[in-house]
């Protein structure tokens, strides 16, 4: 079916769309499940986010992005552009007060990838108590903000037995569970931060963590970053850790992104390319996400849903006898979904051969390769191991008893 954005029939303020001539989509050449999801609506056109302009939009009726985008009134004044969708959880790289005032409909994905950032740092958490020789109660873990993504963490810890400490001034402790100070949380052994990026108000998140706060840390503390690089003062960062040689960092989101301090990176524990939240099912999530919203502003019945797109996972079961140990169980599940020290050794091994960091750091995203949440895994468990069926659920596995 080809419909068009009708501009002068408006109904309760927004356009309507009529079967007559397709409408034009510009999106983001990375967007997995365009055909599937946006084809019956319009003609799609794929750009490269990083250097999508105003010409690309001459003709486009909706705009679809991810986070590489800066979408303002430099990318769309003049521009027919009605709706615009971000398949991103984050939404610091959209004008948002800018589409209101001209009257654009707006719809990002917020949670989209909220197991998969989770995942992310189960995994890195289960390299770092290797490192240690500990095992996951053995930490704290402090949570910097506490929306979709560091609920979830929390609640997967908690239930994991893993002492946790959670702050978040924008969200009260009945969305987010008890919360302490951040001059609390950042007492942990190890502080995940999990906050948008704000520039402006109380609770501005650009450089919150910097050379003040890192100094308020254990000296022997991890930091996990995994929201939005310049949460943290890359240059303090780097400083503290060659003062605090037993200091760790794990990092996914740098400052300055594409481009990196490579000094930093060469010192973190853990280094990846942004791409926390790339799993399969997180990015089509986000797909999936501005499709309702495009269906909802524009008035179309959802005629497609994920479940239909979804392929089967590469790893589909893990089995473990009733000889395994908890701790070695939960590390081999975890990494059988999802094995962080990979992407960290894809991403030095490119970092070390590039002349271009740009180039190198948006070739490691936009050719991830395949990976899918933790409860895509079943994992099979003797009937009578009760307690690691207990752990493996908690870490949120499809556990089944055999």
């Amino acid at each position: 079916m080809a419909i068009v954005i009708a501009g002068d029939n408006c109904h309760n303020g927004r356009p309507e769309l009529h079967e007559r001539s397709p409408v034009h989509i510009v999106a983001d050449e990375n967007i997995p499940l365009l055909n599937e999801f946006f084809a019956d609506i319009g003609t799609i056109t794929r750009v490269p986010g990083r250097t999508m302009t105003a010409a690309d939009l001459a003709t486009a009726d909706i705009l679809l992005v991810r986070s590489v985008t800066r979408v303002d009134e430099a990318l769309l004044a003049g521009t027919p552009v009605k709706f615009v969708g971000t398949a991103t959880i984050g939404t610091d790289h959209i004008d948002l007060e800018y589409l209101q005032q001209a009257g654009i409909g707006f719809k990002s994905a917020p949670g989209c990838n909220a197991q998969a950032v989770v995942d992310y740092v189960l995994s890195a958490l289960s390299v770092l108590v290797d490192e240690r020789g500990l095992q996951f109660t053995d930490l704290s873990v402090g949570i910097v903000g506490v929306g979709n993504v560091g609920l979830l963490l929390r609640q997967r810890l908690e239930a994991m037995k893993v002492p946790v400490l959670a702050v978040d001034p924008l969200r009260s402790e009945e969305e987010t569970g008890p919360q302490v100070s951040l001059d609390e949380v950042l007492q942990a052994d190890v502080v995940s931060l999990h906050t948008p990026l704000t520039r402006e108000g109380e609770h501005a998140t650009y450089h919150l963590i910097n050379a003040e706060r890192l100094a308020q840390m254990k000296p022997d503390a991890c930091l996990i970053n995994s929201c939005r690089g310049a949460v943290v003062d890359n240059t303090a960062l780097l400083a503290h850790m060659q003062k605090h040689r037993d200091f760790e960092a794990i990092l996914d989101v740098w400052e300055n992104e594409p481009e990196l301090n490579v000094d930093l990176l060469q010192r973190c524990l853990l280094a990846t390319p942004h791409i926390a939240g790339y799993s399969l099912d997180g990015k089509m999530r986000g797909t999936e996400f501005v499709y309702q919203g495009l269906c909802e502003f524009f008035g179309l019945p959802v005629r497609r849903k994920l479940a239909q797109f979804l392929p089967e996972p590469g790893v589909k079961r893990v089995n473990f006898s009733d000889q395994a140990p908890l701790h070695q169980a939960l590390r081999t599940a975890i990494r059988a979904a999802y094995e962080i020290r990979v992407d960290d050794g894809v991403m030095r091994s490119a970092i070390r051969r590039s002349d271009n960091l740009r180039e190198t750091f948006d070739r490691l995203r936009s050719h991830y390769p395949l990976r899918r949440d933790i409860p895509t895994l079943r994992v099979g468990v003797p009937a009578k191991c009760q307690e690691l069926q207990n752990l493996l659920t908690s870490a949120g596995f499809d556990v089944r008893l055999k």
